[in-house]
């Protein structure tokens, strides 16, 4: 199977091209990151939302350079290095030290650089409650939908489970969430006019959503305007936000093309990937 992943293109296309080549140039903070990764895109819309300077590093994570892993033992993109000016206990000038985990990687962006006009606006409420609530709600997506995303994706006909199964796991998912949405009047995030980490957390599997379309009988199954019965009105609350992310810069900008997401995402759909996400959702294990 490893001999599938490692054909994987090995740089960005279409917007994301664009964005890599700006962000080619050398810098204290950079990004190691796999242009098809959702994670990795995760980090790489804060960074633009934010405005924050930085290198971009493509690294094919099937193929582990030795300066990498020395980086990030566990492998995996994103991988954040961070200067030395920014960490406590650094084991000297100009060395770096690694940050992993996607959502720990925004949070810590989002938090550093901020109280600048230069840097955008928080991803995160001001008040404590709002901020636990919002990452309550990142770890919904985290745990649920993301997951049901990938077991919809890898399902084949041999599975133990059934494609109407997974389909429902994650329409139930995106049913909870949505619900927690503010009112469509006050604007299409999570939180209404403002646009938040929540947003952030589940814009690269929004982005993905059309492959399931693509490769599976019934794709999503998301019930059509005037479809949905007694939850019309969570569903057209969902297409509201479906539509505006869509249409995010952060999210155009980090994104490559279509039909190269086609060719790494058949790996998943036929169940011969041999990523960790993969093997994971197999074994019905946690993401790692």
């Amino acid at each position: 199977m490893s001999t599938i992943d490692t054909s994987i293109d090995p740089k960005p296309t279409g917007s994301a091209a664009i964005l890599a080549a700006e962000h080619s140039a050398p810098h204290p903070l950079i990004l190691y990151g796999g242009w098809f990764c959702p994670f990795v895109q995760r980090t790489w819309i804060v960074l633009t939302e934010k405005c924050i300077p930085y290198q971009y590093i493509e690294i094919n994570p099937y193929k582990k350079a030795p300066e990498f892993i020395a980086l990030n033992p566990r492998g995996l993109v994103p991988t954040l290095a961070v200067p030395s000016s920014q960490t406590s206990g650094s084991s000297g000038e100009g060395q770096t030290q690694a940050l992993y985990e996607s959502n720990i990687v925004c949070e810590y962006l989002d938090e550093e650089y901020r109280g600048e006009v230069k840097f955008g606006p928080s991803l995160l409420p001001g008040t404590s409650y709002e901020r636990a609530r919002c990452k309550l709600w990142m770890d919904h997506i985290s745990s649920k939908i993301v997951p049901s995303f990938y077991k919809l994706l890898q399902h084949t006909p041999e599975k133990a489970y059934l494609l109407d199964e997974a389909r429902e796991q994650l329409h139930a998912g995106i049913k909870t969430l949505t619900r927690e949405m503010k009112e469509e009047e006050s604007g299409p995030w999570f939180l209404g006019d403002t646009f938040t980490m929540v947003d952030v957390c589940l814009a690269p599997w929004a982005k993905r959503l059309w492959l399931i379309d693509h490769y599976k009988p019934g794709g999503c199954g998301f019930p059509e305007k005037g479809e949905a019965g007694e939850e019309e009105e969570v569903w057209r609350r969902w297409r509201l936000w479906l539509d505006a992310i869509l249409h995010r810069e952060s999210v155009l900008k980090t994104s490559s093309s279509d039909e190269m997401y086609i060719d790494v995402y058949r790996r998943y759909a036929e169940d011969t990937t041999s990523s960790l996400v993969g093997q994971a959702t197999r074994k019905g294990e946690r993401l790692p």
